[in-house]
């Protein structure tokens, strides 16, 4: 089943699989167009490829915070 990503419109690109496997070393692909590697095993990609994104998404999330709309808080009435 495709599914649009967060962010993106128009059709679902193809997707493939993120490991691959070469020279008895795993891999994993980035969306960036990077690959990272390489891994002895595919467990260790896959828990590489989770810290990753989560590095990825962290300055996001915080940027995100850092542009959000101060908290509205109604002036004491005298």
């Amino acid at each position: 089943m495709s599914r649009h990503r967060k962010g993106e419109l128009g059709a679902v690109p193809f997707r493939s699989g993120r490991y691959f496997y070469i020279d008895n070393k795993w891999y994993f692909s980035c969306r960036e167009g990077r690959e990272k590697g390489p891994y002895d095993s595919k467990e260790k990609a896959e828990m590489a490829l989770l810290a990753y994104i989560g590095q990825v998404q962290e300055p996001e999330a915080s940027q995100r915070e850092d542009t959000a709309s101060p908290p509205h808080h109604p002036l004491p009435t005298p």
